[in-house]
């Protein structure tokens, strides 16, 4: 709101202004009587005297027949700075790696359901958090519901309310990041009428290590799938949700 009796400012446009497109209202003669640049006195401004700078600076040398004194460049060029740093390796940057803080319903023990993968819609224990990159090792068990040791990302489960008391299983050390992951080999074409179409990829093989800790891990934890389903009666039951029409479908939970 205005103040009472302010005087309303007027706007102000530009002098010059494009009448067309490249034709101006006023032509540059026209401008440069209506800015009275002719009538400006041109003075001349005396240039000030700079004393020049000695390039060399005297500097005293020892020694009997160095000359006593040699002449030193006062500022040194281009030629004589270091090399190009373009062939220098850029200083490493220590990125420390993100702590990912696990889920206050995700405690060891919890019972989840996988959402993605392979497994999805089946129900795993949760047994602890791995160090390096945050993931949840999780187990079916497998001789139960076909789930294996493995590592999951927690958006990709659902915790549920129903917890396993698994103090007693005893999991190895070796169970790591550098544990579970993959070694990828090139395989390499062999003679001269070789396939170029081969993708040379092979199947995975599970390793000795990997099922004996399966079987350690299973064995320490016989009775957890009878805790969190009690419908049925035994390990053994071909009830046991491990195929697709049994498992929990994450979209009705």
């Amino acid at each position: 709101s205005q103040m009472a009796g302010a005087k309303k400012a007027t706007p102000r446009f530009r002098r010059n202004y494009e009448l067309a497109t490249g034709v101006m209202r006023f032509s540059a003669a026209r401008l440069y009587h209506k800015r009275g640049v002719a009538l400006c006195k041109k003075t001349k401004i005396a240039k000030k005297a700079v004393a020049p700078t000695a390039k060399f600076v005297t500097k005293k040398v020892g020694g009997s027949k160095n000359g006593g004194e040699r002449k030193v460049l006062a500022s040194k060029g281009a030629v004589y700075l270091k090399e190009d740093h373009v062939l220098d390796k850029p200083a490493k940057v220590a990125r420390n790696p993100k702590v990912q803080t696990l889920r206050k319903n995700i405690t060891p023990g919890t019972v989840l359901i996988i959402l993605a993968g392979k497994h999805k819609g089946k129900r795993v224990v949760f047994l602890k958090q791995l160090e390096k990159t945050g993931l949840l090792l999780v187990t079916g068990p497998h001789k139960l519901n076909n789930v294996p040791l493995r590592r999951i990302a927690q958006s990709f489960v659902i915790a549920t309310s129903t917890k396993v008391d698994v103090s007693g299983v005893k999991i190895p050390e070796t169970l790591t990041d550098a544990y579970f992951k993959r070694t990828h080999t090139k395989v390499e074409k062999k003679g001269e009428q070789a396939n170029i179409f081969a993708s040379g990829h092979q199947d995975y093989k599970v390793s000795e290590q990997r099922k004996t800790d399966q079987k350690l891990v299973d064995k320490a934890c016989p009775g957890l799938y009878q805790e969190t389903h009690p419908e049925h009666k035994s390990s053994a039951d071909t009830s046991a949700p491990d195929s697709a029409s049994e498992r929990t479908r994450p979209l009705t939970i």
